[in-house]
């Protein structure tokens, strides 16, 4: 008896075994629930054309953003548990657990970890007619005129929005939140003058920066970015304590068999530990993560119970 059943359990690992190697054998679609141009959709298509490649099979960027991810969220939760539908995601997905209750889905019943891709810092800049030359000149005027001031997000939830509603929880100012459809339409809205303030990915805003569109007051890391030397933080440029990032990540539907999820994570992490692509998104402000599919489990929770606290002491509320 012991015998037959060591003999089905080696075989059953055979077939799983099989099953990995023959994944894809068509094209995989991976969902970007963020607009196009922004660090998922940029960071996304990188990880889909590396993964094409090891894999031979094309991996198909397609970006549904709206409500604050939630939109392509739900599509992708709602997909097929085969392999064949990918969500890249971000810590947007973590604060929404607490600041959006009410969703189609939740995270860790209806998603299965990959592994983490990056995280980089985020750039607080203001439109150069705000008249305010450092961080501490922004803080007394936004003082000085509560309510006056706004400052653009890519939507309720996201990294840009949590970032400008814990600075105005540790600064003591009152300033208006602008939600868009992206980080895109974000962007415009700062470079355009129709909103006074954003916290932005360094990767997609530092060009902007040094071109003297906008005006930069700040990096939200614990230490100064390596792409930006001579930019203060936000901790020390008078806000103590501060510290903001933003980072994506990979996951499944539910039920997406683990010899595929393992596959998945082998693969990228090849990817992620390689020197050119370490050197590569050190230059844009990107530092790889790469997890196992547990350690990166683990780091989802914590995430998830970090922002839930974040969210309650600020106040912060879904637009």
């Amino acid at each position: 008896m012991l015998r037959s059943v060591v003999a089905l359990l080696l075989a059953l690992a055979g077939v799983s075994c099989a099953w990995a190697q023959a994944y894809p054998a068509r094209a995989v679609k991976v969902i970007v629930p963020f607009a196009v141009g922004g660090p998922a959709d940029i960071y996304g298509r990188f990880i889909a054309a590396k993964l094409q490649d090891a894999l031979g099979q094309p991996f198909v960027i397609e970006d549904r953003p709206g409500g604050g991810s939630i939109v392509g969220t739900d599509a992708a939760a709602k997909s097929a548990p085969d392999g064949y539908t990918l969500l890249v995601m971000s810590n947007t997905h973590t604060v929404n657990e607490t600041l959006v209750p009410k969703k189609p889905f939740e995270l860790m019943k209806d998603f299965a970890p990959i592994t983490g891709l990056n995280f980089s810092d985020l750039i607080m800049v203001i439109h150069p007619s705000v008249p305010a030359q450092n961080l501490k000149e922004f803080i007394a005027l936004a003082k000085a005129k509560p309510g006056a001031l706004n400052y653009a997000s890519s939507g309720t939830g996201t990294p840009y929005h949590m970032a400008g509603e814990l600075f105005k929880a540790m600064a003591g100012v009152d300033i208006v939140h602008v939600p868009h459809k992206g980080s895109d339409q974000a962007r415009t809205a700062i470079l355009g003058g129709q909103v006074q303030m954003m916290f932005d990915a360094i990767p997609t805003m530092n060009a902007n920066a040094r071109a003297g569109k906008v005006r930069t007051l700040g990096t939200t890391g614990s230490k100064r970015s390596p792409v930006t030397p001579d930019v203060p933080t936000v901790d020390e440029a008078g806000v103590k304590g501060y510290e903001a990032t933003i980072w994506l990540g990979l996951m499944a539907p539910a039920g997406t068999p683990r010899p595929i999820l393992e596959r998945l994570n082998v693969e990228i992490n090849k990817v992620l530990a390689s020197a050119d692509v370490k050197e590569t998104w050190g230059k844009q402000g990107a530092q790889p993560m790469g997890l196992s599919i547990e350690g990166f489990d683990k780091f989802l929770r914590a995430d998830i119970t970090k922002w839930e606290k974040v969210v309650k002491a600020s106040g912060a509320k879904a637009d």
